[in-house]
């Protein structure tokens, strides 16, 4: 084991002693540090995509913490330990790759990786389809694997005029819902089928969304720039005002 390495996993040691560590970190449990690390693995997907290398350099460490950490209370707990976790995972990688690891030849193919999948799902006593779907990913992305697993053992439609159809229905549903309740639902149908569209069309969902959200912001922080070179408060602007301001950035994009 590397010396980095040693230094902070006696350091988290030491932060959760009850005797003389930090009163914070003693007082966690996995449960409390989970939204931490959720949080550090969505700021190292950030680092990544503004292509900062030191910042993504901080950002793995962050997230190294958040392995340290969970590791630490197993440990106390009895569980298991550090090692264990890389053990584990060094067994998992040389499984999944028999022909760079072990006596199979012949490169890694979809129809392969799947099998091994399939093999990691039966020994953990896994045998639906949607067994081992993490409830706490993001709703979108859950949705497109949730409708990956369906469509494994073929349950989705041949192509896209079903969906497309579905989707109008899901609006038309969504428009009529007379409670909250049943808009929540309706609104989720609308957007598990929408999902389900982009998936067919290669896309993943998720990327989708996080580029629309990207464009979108990007787009309306412009508006409020120009506004300000103007001498206009974007915000006290009627609505076709604004919109003039939304086709000046488009027309700057093109």
């Amino acid at each position: 084991m590397s010396k980095p390495l040693d230094r902070l996993r006696s350091i988290m040691a030491r932060l959760r002693d009850p005797d003389t560590g930090c009163e914070w970190d003693v007082a966690q449990d996995f449960a409390s540090i989970a939204p931490y690390t959720i949080e550090e693995a969505y700021e190292v997907v950030d680092a990544i995509e503004r292509n900062d290398m030191r910042d993504l350099r901080d950002e793995l460490g962050d997230l190294l913490l958040q392995v340290v950490f969970h590791a630490r209370m197993a440990e106390e707990a009895g569980y298991f330990d550090f090692d264990a976790v890389v053990e584990a995972i060094a067994n998992k990688m040389e499984t999944r790759h028999p022909h760079i690891f072990g006596e199979q030849s012949g490169m890694m193919n979809g129809a392969r990786w799947e099998r091994l999948k399939a093999d990691e799902r039966r020994a953990k006593g896994e045998i639906g389809a949607m067994d081992g779907v993490a409830k706490a990913l993001p709703a979108l992305m859950r949705s497109d694997k949730l409708q990956k697993r369906a469509a494994r053992v073929g349950f989705q439609w041949d192509g896209l005029e079903g969906p497309t159809r579905k989707l109008a229905e899901e609006l038309e549903e969504l428009a009529a819902a007379a409670t909250p309740e049943e808009r929540l639902l309706e609104a989720g149908d609308v957007l598990f089928v929408a999902a389900h569209i982009v998936r067919r069309y290669g896309v993943d969902p998720e990327q989708a969304l996080r580029a629309s959200n990207d464009k979108f912001e990007r787009r309306f922080r412009r508006m409020e720039e120009l506004a300000r070179e103007d001498g206009l408060s974007f915000e006290d602007l009627a609505l076709d005002t604004q919109e003039h301001y939304w086709q000046r950035v488009k027309r700057e994009e093109d």
